[in-house]
C-alpha cells in the first residue's frame, strides 16, 4: 500500500498540477488524419433521402416576367421543384433585417440568387436539372460597386457617425495635412467544406437538421420561421465544420431553411449540398471597403486629426452589415490615440452578393486605414514608420488623456509598448531595414520591402446581449465525462479548450472529457460561435458546471472523511483527501450511491459591457488582445511578383489555454489576411457576374506562398480581465498581423521612387497592381527613375 501512495503526485506536484495551460493535439487531429471525422456529408444517409440543388438568377437586377420550369420537372430523377409560393412560413432568411428571401419572389438583385429549388434523385441529377429553367427577365439598373451606391445614394442601412472633440479646430491647428482614397477589395471564405445541410422529417412536425453552421440557434430560428412552427420543433446539429471564417454564421440559414422545406413538402429527407461554384455565386464575402480620408498631423508626425469615409460594399441586403460597419468604425484607431476624429460608415446597396461575416469583421477593414495613414505621414516626413507608430500609441494607464478610445472606452491593458519592444529586439529590425536599404541601392530590378505593423483588437461581441453562452457536463459512473456547449468547432480547437478546461476542474485527463456535437435540443439561445468569443464564453459556462460538480464532489468526500472540502483536491485522475488518494471513478461511484448529482448546466455572461448605438459610445469590448509582426519581403520590379522572405510575429494570448492551438491559428490567421491583402481578388463583369468563383480564378495563398522564414512567438502576459484562466482571444486578432506583408510591399514599391512618394496602391496588392504602382512612381519623374 504505501508504494502504491508513493506514485501518487506529492504536495508540491499536485499544487502545480494542470490540464490548461499546456500544448495539447486538437481533440480530432487522429480523426482528421485518418479521414474518420464526419462532417456533415458523411453522416449515413437514410433510406429514402432525395438530393436538393438550386436554380439561380442569370441577372444583378431584373423583374421575372415568367419562369418555364417544365423543363426542370421533366428532367432525370426529379422528383419535385419549389418556388417561393411552396413555402408555408416565411420567405426569409435574414439574420437582423428581413430584407433576405429565400426563394427570390418576382425581383431578383444579384446573379446567382437562388430563385427555386430542384430536388431529385441524386445530387448530380439535381445540379444538372436547374440549369434548364427559361426565364424572361425585365432587367433594371444595376449598381456594381462601393462608388456606385455612394453616387445613387443607394443604402441598405440608415449612415453611422462617430465623432470626438472639435476636429475643425483640430485641423485648422494641424501644421500638415494629407488626403486620399484607398479601396480595399473582400474576401471570399474558401472553407473546405461548402454549405450543406441535411434535413430529416420527424414525428408530429418536428424537423431534424443537421447543418454545417457557426450558428444553429439561428438555423433553428429561420427553419421554424419558413415553416410555420415553434422553435421547440426544430433541433440544429452539428458537430463540426469543415471550415466557417464566417461564412456559415448567418449564410448557412438559406441551406439550412431551402433543405427543410423541401424535406417538410415531400415528408422525407432532403441534403443540400452546394458545389463549389453555386457556393460562391450564391454566398457574400468579406465586405470590400471604399475610403476618403483628411488627415492633420504635426512635424513629428502626431495624428492631431482625422476625418473618414468609409463606404461598404455590402450587396442586395443588410446581412450583418451593420455591426460589420460598426466593428470598423471602433477599429479605426487600431493601435492609436486619435484626439479629433469624424467617422461615417455607408453601408452600399449594390446588386451583389449580400457580404457577411469575414474573421475579423470589419475590424481589419476599419484599422488598415489609419495604418495607410501612419505609412503615409512618415514617408512624407522621412521618417521610419515605426517611430511615427510608436508616437501615436495609445498611452500607459499613467498618461492621463491618451488611452481613451474614440468610442469612449478606456484602453486600460495596454501591452503594446512592452510587446513592440521585444519583438523590435527579437527580429533585428533595425538592422535588417538598413540592410533592405543597402540591397535596393544595388539592386536595379530585385527589391527589398520591411515593414513593422501592431494590432489592437476588440473581444466581445458589439451587441451587449449576444456575450453569453451555456453548457451542460455530465459526470458518467465510470468517472469520464461528457460535455455539451453551444459553440460550434470549425478546426479552430474551441473543444479542445472547453475539455482542457473541465479536465484541469476536475483533476483529469484530457482522454477522460468527451465534447458532444452542438445541438439546440441540448443547450438552448447559444450566440454564434464568432467575434473571437467562443473559447471565453463557453469555456466559462462549461467552468461554471463543471465546478458545481466538482463542488458537490468535494462536499461528499470531505463529509465522508470528517474534514473540510477545502482539503479536498482534484489532480491526476484522484481525489486528495489530505493528501490521501482515491481514484476519481471510485468516488463518483460512491457519490453516486449516495444518491449526489452528477451532472449541473453552466452559464456565463461578459460583465461590464454597454453600448448604445445610436452615439456610438460605450464599453462594447471585454478587453483588448495586441500583437505585432515584422515582414520582409522581395519585389521584381519588372513582372510585379513577390516572396514573403520572413515574418517575425509576437502576440498576446494571455494566458494562453494551449500554446500549440494558438500559435496555429495565429500562422494560419496571418496567412489567411495576407491573402486578402495579396493574391485573392474577386472580380465582377460589367454584367454583374462574379467572375472568380472557382480556384481556378480565385487564389488563396498556397504551401508556396508562406514565408521561408516564420517566427511566431506568445507574449508572455496575464489578461488583465477575468476571462477564462486569464487566457485571450486568438481567432481574429492575428489576422490583422498580415498588414506587415502589404506594407513591406509598398515599402519595396516606395524604393523605386527613392522613398519620397506614396506609392498608389490598393489591396489586393495583385501582382498586377503592384506592376501597376510601380509604374505609376516610374513616370512620375522621382529622384531614382530621373
Amino acid at each position: 500500500m504505501n508504494k502504491q501512495i508513493e506514485t501518487f503526485l506529492k504536495p508540491d506536484a499536485l499544487a502545480q498540477w494542470t490540464a490548461v495551460g499546456v500544448p495539447r493535439p486538437h481533440e480530432s487531429a487522429q480523426l482528421h488524419v485518418l479521414g474518420e471525422a464526419t462532417y456533415t456529408d458523411d453522416i449515413p444517409e437514410l433510406h429514402g433521402t432525395l438530393h436538393a440543388a438550386l436554380g439561380l438568377s442569370q441577372k444583378a437586377h431584373a423583374r421575372v416576367r415568367s419562369i418555364d420550369l417544365d423543363a426542370v420537372r421533366r428532367s432525370r430523377g426529379v422528383v419535385a421543384v419549389f418556388t417561393a409560393s411552396d413555402i408555408p412560413g416565411v420567405n426569409d432568411c435574414g439574420p437582423i433585417i428581413h430584407d433576405d428571401p429565400i426563394l427570390a419572389d418576382g425581383l431578383v438583385q444579384y446573379v446567382g440568387q437562388p430563385m427555386f429549388l430542384v430536388v431529385a434523385d441524386t445530387h448530380d441529377h439535381a445540379r444538372r436539372a436547374a440549369r434548364l429553367a427559361k426565364v424572361d427577365y425585365e432587367e433594371l439598373p444595376a449598381i456594381l460597386t462601393p462608388q456606385d451606391a455612394k453616387r445613387a445614394e443607394s443604402w441598405v442601412l440608415p449612415p453611422m457617425h462617430l465623432a470626438r472633440g472639435d476636429v475643425r479646430q483640430a485641423f485648422e491647428q494641424a501644421p500638415h495635412r494629407i488626403k486620399g482614397e484607398l479601396y480595399v477589395g473582400g474576401q471570399e471564405q474558401f472553407y473546405l467544406e461548402g454549405q450543406i445541410s441535411y434535413a430529416i422529417p420527424k414525428e408530429d412536425r418536428g424537423m431534424l437538421v443537421y447543418c454545417s453552421t457557426q450558428h444553429p440557434s439561428e438555423m433553428q430560428h429561420v427553419v421554424a420561421h419558413a415553416l410555420g412552427l415553434h422553435s421547440h420543433n426544430v433541433t440544429v446539429e452539428c458537430r463540426r465544420m469543415g471550415g466557417g471564417f464566417g461564412g456559415k454564421e448567418s449564410q448557412s440559414a438559406l441551406w439550412a431553411a431551402a433543405a427543410s422545406v423541401a424535406a417538410a413538402r415531400l415528408k422525407c429527407p432532403v441534403k443540400l449540398r452546394a458545389d463549389r461554384d453555386d457556393d460562391m455565386m450564391v454566398t457574400g464575402k468579406r465586405h470590400d471597403f471604399h475610403y476618403e480620408y483628411e488627415i492633420g498631423h504635426d512635424g513629428e508626425g502626431r495624428i492631431l486629426a482625422a476625418k473618414v469615409e468609409m463606404v461598404l460594399r455590402s450587396g442586395y441586403s443588410a446581412d450583418l452589415s451593420g455591426p460589420v460597419a460598426t466593428r470598423a468604425v471602433c477599429h479605426f484607431d487600431n493601435a492609436y490615440y486619435l484626439p479629433a476624429v469624424d467617422i461615417v460608415a455607408l453601408c452600399g446597396k449594390t446588386h451583389t452578393q449580400s457580404n457577411t461575416a469575414f474573421r475579423g469583421f470589419g475590424g481589419p477593414q476599419g484599422a488598415i486605414a489609419i495604418e495607410v495613414v501612419i505609412d503615409e505621414i512618415a514617408r512624407n516626413l522621412g521618417k521610419d514608420a515605426l517611430d511615427v507608430r510608436k508616437l501615436n500609441f495609445y498611452g500607459c494607464d499613467e498618461l492621463e488623456g491618451r488611452n481613451l478610445t474614440q468610442y469612449g472606452q478606456k484602453v486600460s491593458d495596454n501591452v503594446l509598448h512592452e510587446l513592440m519592444a521585444e519583438l523590435e529586439a527579437d527580429s533585428d529590425y533595425r538592422k535588417r531595414r538598413a540592410e533592405a536599404r543597402a540591397f535596393n541601392a544595388a539592386s536595379p530590378v530585385l527589391k527589398k520591402g520591411i515593414a513593422f505593423t501592431p494590432v489592437k483588437f476588440g473581444i466581445a461581441f458589439n451587441l451587449t446581449h449576444l456575450n453569453q453562452a451555456g453548457a451542460l457536463v455530465h459526470v458518467y459512473v465510470d468517472g469520464s465525462v461528457l460535455v455539451n456547449h453551444g459553440g460550434t468547432e470549425m478546426g479552430q480547437g474551441v473543444n479542445t479548450k472547453v475539455a482542457q478546461v473541465v479536465a484541469h476542474e476536475l483533476g483529469l485527463d484530457l482522454s477522460q472529457v468527451r465534447i458532444a456535437a452542438t445541438d439546440t435540443s441540448k443547450v438552448a439561445n447559444t450566440s454564434a460561435t464568432a467575434a473571437s468569443t467562443g473559447a471565453d464564453l463557453n469555456g466559462k459556462a462549461a467552468q461554471d458546471a463543471a465546478r458545481q460538480i466538482r463542488e458537490r464532489l468535494a462536499a461528499f468526500a470531505a463529509q465522508t472523511a470528517q474534514v473540510d472540502p477545502s482539503a479536498v483536491r482534484f489532480a491526476d485522475n484522484h481525489v486528495y483527501v489530505n493528501s490521501v488518494p482515491e481514484s476519481f471513478p471510485s468516488l463518483v461511484q460512491r457519490a453516486y450511491s449516495a444518491r449526489v448529482q452528477l451532472w449541473s448546466d453552466g452559464f456565463y455572461a461578459t460583465p461590464g459591457l454597454h453600448w448604445d448605438g445610436d452615439t456610438m459610445t460605450g464599453n462594447p469590448f471585454f478587453y483588448f488582445a495586441y500583437g505585432a509582426a515584422v515582414s520582409e519581403v522581395i519585389v521584381d520590379t519588372l513582372t510585379g511578383e513577390w516572396k514573403l522572405l520572413r515574418t517575425d510575429v509576437l502576440y498576446d494570448a494571455g494566458n494562453s489555454l494551449n500554446p500549440a492551438i494558438d500559435i496555429g491559428q495565429v500562422e494560419g490567421g496571418f496567412i489567411q489576411g495576407m491573402g486578402w491583402l495579396t493574391t485573392e481578388e474577386l472580380w465582377w463583369d460589367k454584367a454583374g457576374k462574379l467572375m472568380t468563383h472557382a480556384p481556378s480564378t480565385y487564389k488563396i495563398p498556397a504551401v508556396s506562398d508562406c514565408p521561408r522564414d516564420f517566427r511566431v512567438k506568445l507574449f508572455k502576459n496575464r489578461n488583465a480581465s477575468d476571462s477564462i484562466h486569464r487566457s485571450k482571444a486568438v481567432g481574429e486578432p492575428p489576422l490583422l498581423l498580415a498588414f506587415s506583408v502589404f506594407f513591406a510591399i509598398r515599402d519595396a514599391i516606395a524604393s523605386v521612387g527613392n522613398y519620397v512618394v506614396n506609392p498608389p496602391l490598393n489591396a489586393p496588392a495583385t501582382s498586377e497592381a503592384i506592376l501597376g504602382a510601380i509604374d505609376a512612381l516610374r513616370t512620375s519623374g522621382s529622384p531614382a527613375t530621373t
